[in-house]
């Protein structure tokens, strides 16, 4: 997985060929002769923009190397690395691999490092470039806000083709040139956007050019009358639209045919309207459209129950139109937060049935117009999992009882060995794939449970591809107690970037990541944190407790020599099994 500044290469050609995982960590080289197989950099000649660099590689294991006859360190796996504090222009180095019986191979890599030019100011009667936020097609409504910025020939007059106008920003330390125009544009009632380029006009001392802009905008004439309905088991909402190596923050998943109002659009994400002062994005891959006239989503509360039976309680809330919601956990004490988006309270009392377990109480608070938040007190200080969807119109929460018997031979855990097949994951000096080293290390946690009597799910078995998508609704289906999803770090820097860590998104299942965190610390690893509020998939879910395990640094020699010995592969499936024990005997 990509965590830090993570890479991924689909191109590299892996140097081990496996035949099965057992003997993957102790493959062993069948020839003495020389060779050099580089990971970094990929190409003989290479033009960059920053002066440190790394040459990173593997060779014959008892094979010696030098690069511009300094000699380098030659790791038990064979990798090897040097830093590079390149000088601008071009610079060569010579790696040279040589065996014991004196037979030697080279490779030569060329860099032209160039300095980022400055940024100059415009000097014809022209206009540079155009930028304007939030960037994309958009769909707009009335009230909407456009930043522009323009960079054009200094000391002119700028505007857009209505008329409105923008400003020469002075010069500051981060903003050392001149040219620079910029602007908010509140998008007007009047505005007949559809589907059109904004037009921008430079005029200097009367000479008028103009420039139009790369997206195109249309305004919505009537916002009540476009609504969209949730569809499939993977719809979500999204707080913004920034975005980072793992996708757009999300809010949370929501159950299908949940209708939702547009009040815009960027790019390909639908702005939703969830309450008066409460926005939201969703992908339009994810709903449906509604016909015209289609009511906006709103209800009036009706009976509100709290009941369980043998595995789950259940909190029902009675409405009259399925509505948006969100959820979150909070600890001492354990409690689950529901607000309900479009639902003003019409209950006089919540029915709490003695059938109920885990729910020690539930209330109701309004806390807007159009904000229904229920809070759900939990029994237990460990968080078990909760979903939310509907039958009918009726919101059902469901929550995890804790499981009766805490012993592995009462639970069931599932396993999820991180990328396969094509998603190869990082690659390490000598090339190994993070998927070669998570399967095994899986396999390995999956044997000790079931010696312990655990029931045992695992995504993969084999090297597999399977998508994050199928990976959450295979364990939705499965309902484990817990999931540990299984993975290897990695950065640009071979030396410094090191280090174990492991994530949660949940403060409810925060407990289970940081046992096992603490475990992994007793291996000698470097601390890099057990981290929360995570945006991955495998984490997201609500219905169990996950944890995601960075095992250490797969692009870092030293980590990469200790993780390809199948000793230690075995010591990190140790340790992973004594932090789920540890949170397990915290819960009772």
């Amino acid at each position: 997985m990509l965590i830090d500044m993570k890479f991924k290469s689909f191109n590299l050609f892996l140097v081990v060929i496996v035949s099965c995982f057992s003997g993957l960590m102790g493959w062993s080289q069948k020839t003495i002769e020389p060779f050099i197989k580089l990971t970094e950099p990929l190409k003989e000649t290479n033009i960059v923009y920053s002066n440190q660099k790394f040459i990173i590689g593997s060779t014959c294991k008892s094979c010696l190397v030098t690069i511009n006859q300094i000699p380098v360190k030659v790791y038990s796996t064979g990798g090897f690395a040097m830093e590079l504090n390149l000088v601008e222009g071009d610079t060569s180095f010579t790696i040279i691999s040589s065996s014991k019986n004196s037979k030697e191979i080279s490779k030569t890599i060329h860099y032209s490092y160039k300095k980022p030019a400055a940024e100059k100011e415009v000097g014809d009667l022209s206009i540079e470039r155009i930028q304007i936020f939030p960037e994309g097609d958009l769909v707009l409504k009335p009230g909407d806000i456009l930043s522009i910025k323009v960079k054009a020939l200094p000391n002119c007059k700028v505007k857009l083709m209505n008329g409105f106008a923008l400003y020469e920003m002075p010069k500051t330390i981060n903003n050392p040139i001149q040219g620079i125009y910029q602007g908010e544009y509140i998008v007007q009632p009047t505005d007949t956007f559809n589907q059109t380029k904004l037009i921008v006009q430079l005029d200097s001392a009367g000479k008028i050019i103009s420039k139009s802009s790369s997206s195109s905008y249309t305004v919505m004439r009537d916002t009540s009358k476009d609504m969209v309905i949730t569809k499939g088991r993977l719809a979500h909402l999204l707080y913004g639209l920034g975005e980072d190596r793992l996708g757009g923050a999300k809010i949370g998943y929501i159950d299908s045919l949940i209708p939702l109002k547009v009040i815009g659009k960027v790019g390909s994400n639908y702005k939703i309207q969830l309450s008066k002062n409460r926005t939201a994005y969703i992908p339009d891959e994810l709903v449906n459209p509604l016909p015209k006239g289609s009511f906006a989503a709103k209800s009036l509360t009706d009976k509100i129950r709290v009941m369980g039976d043998s595995n789950y309680d259940y909190v029902k809330v009675q409405l009259f139109n399925k509505l948006p919601y969100q959820s979150f956990q909070l600890t001492e004490p354990s409690k689950i937060i529901v607000d309900v988006f479009g639902a003003t309270s019409n209950t006089n009392w919540i029915d709490q049935l003695s059938s109920a377990k885990e729910i020690k109480k539930v209330e109701y608070e309004q806390i807007a117009d159009d904000i229904l938040r229920l809070t759900i007190t939990l029994n237990h200080h460990q968080h078990w999992g909760h979903k939310i969807f509907y039958k009918d119109n009726v919101l059902i929460i469901q929550v995890k009882h804790q499981p009766k018997s805490l012993s592995l031979n009462n639970l069931t855990i599932a396993i999820d060995a991180g990328h396969g097949g094509t998603n190869t994951g990082a690659v390490g000096p000598t090339g190994i794939a993070e998927k070669m080293i998570t399967l095994p290390i899986s396999i390995k946690l999956q044997k000790l449970l079931e010696n312990e009597g655990t029931k045992v799910i695992m995504t993969r078995t084999t090297e597999t591809f399977f998508d994050n998508k199928e990976r959450i609704l295979f364990y939705r289906d499965s309902a484990p107690d817990l999931l540990i999803s299984i993975h290897l770090n990695a950065s640009t820097d071979p030396f410094r970037s090191s280090g174990t860590s492991t994530f949660y998104r949940y403060e409810g299942f925060k407990p289970l990541s940081k046992a096992i965190y603490k475990r992994m610390l007793e291996l000698g690893l470097k601390d890099y944190g057990n981290n929360g509020s995570f945006n991955f998939m495998l984490n997201s879910p609500t219905e169990y407790p996950n944890a995601l395990v960075e095992t250490l640094f797969l692009s870092n020699l030293e980590e990469e020599e200790k993780v390809l010995d199948e000793g230690f592969q075995q010591k990190i499936a140790e340790k992973i099994l004594l932090g789920m024990k540890d949170f397990l005997q915290s819960c009772l």
